[in-house]
C-alpha cells in the first residue's frame, strides 16, 4: 500500500504534500517528479516547435532535466518527512509524452492506494491551452485521486 504524491516543486505541490500528511493515515509514500527532455516535449507538441522534431537521446549522457527532477523529487520527499510521513521514497521518472500519462503509469506500477496531486486552479481558456495534469490523472487512472486545490 503506497500513497503516491505527484510533485513538481510548485507551491500547489507543496500544499498537496502538507495536506496529505495532515489528513491521511501513515503509509509508505512515493514522491514522484516527472521529467522529460526538452526535445521530447517538442516532438509530442509539434505546434510549439512549428513542426515535429525527433527526440534523440545523447548517447551515454545524463540529461540536465533528469538531474533537476531528481533534486525536485528529493525536495518533495524531505517536505513529506518534515510534514510527518516516515516511510518516504523519492522518484524521478522520465516520460516522452504528457506528464499525466507517466503519473498514471507509475501509480499502476506501484499499486498506489491513492494518487495525490495539487491543482493550479486554472479555468476557462487557460485550462484548455495549458491543460490540467490533475484533471487528466483523475480521468485516466483507475485509482483514487486526491486533488488539493490551491491555497486561498
Amino acid at each position: 500500500m503506497t500513497i503516491m504524491i505527484a510533485y513538481d516543486g510548485s507551491d500547489d505541490a507543496r500544499a498537496a504534500v502538507e495536506f496529505a500528511a495532515r489528513h491521511l493515515r501513515p503509509e509508505p509514500v512515493t514522491v514522484l517528479t516527472v521529467w522529460e527532455p526538452m526535445l521530447s516535449q517538442l516532438a509530442w507538441a509539434p505546434l510549439a516547435a512549428g513542426g515535429p522534431i525527433p527526440a534523440v537521446d545523447p548517447a551515454g549522457e545524463e540529461w540536465t532535466e533528469q538531474e533537476h527532477a531528481a533534486k525536485v523529487a528529493e525536495d518533495g520527499a524531505a517536505r513529506a518527512r518534515a510534514a510527518g510521513f516516515t516511510d518516504v521514497a523519492a522518484r524521478a521518472e522520465r516520460c516522452d509524452g504528457p506528464a499525466w500519462s507517466a503519473i498514471v503509469d507509475v501509480a499502476d506500477e506501484l499499486g498506489a492506494t491513492l494518487v495525490v496531486t495539487g491543482s493550479r486552479g486554472l479555468s476557462g481558456a487557460r485550462s484548455v491551452l495549458l491543460g490540467s495534469v490533475s484533471t487528466r490523472v483523475l480521468h485516466h487512472t483507475k485509482r483514487p485521486v486526491l486533488i488539493v486545490p490551491p491555497a486561498s
